[in-house]
């Protein structure tokens, strides 16, 4: 796992915030494909998961319709909302152990049929 942009000891963990657009709408509204990509993605980043991955549908407001899903795992936490009406993936990966922000985004980017994302980091101390 190449981490060479990961910062020097001085921080504690990594919050990745990864935004995906124009994503295929029967993956984003599937439940087990989200749990695959929960399981494929830490197994990519070498990530142990902690219990089951929750995925859960809601949202009367079609602004917010679509699947939310949350992962523990053993260093912090994976969580997503898959928004029905943009067909986007908001995506959060925060762990204290180190992973490359970069190959999250495209995995993510690739299971999903994103056309486009953005990745923003930020380093917690």
């Amino acid at each position: 796992m190449a981490t060479s942009t990961y910062p020097p000891e001085t921080f504690w963990g990594m919050a990745s915030a990864i935004d995906i657009y124009d994503c295929t709408p029967e993956i984003i509204r599937d439940a087990d494909a989200i749990r695959r990509f929960v399981v494929e993605l830490c197994d990519l980043i070498e990530m142990k998961r902690f219990g089951k991955t929750q995925v859960i549908h809601f949202g009367e407001d079609e602004k917010v319709a679509g699947f939310s899903m949350t992962q523990l795992i053993e260093t912090s936490l994976i969580s997503g909302h898959f928004a029905n009406l943009t067909n986007t993936v908001y995506l959060d990966v925060f762990s204290c152990k180190p992973y490359p922000p970069e190959t999250v985004r495209q995995f993510a980017q690739h299971f999903f049929g994103g056309i486009s994302s953005r990745l923003n980091v930020t380093y917690r101390h």
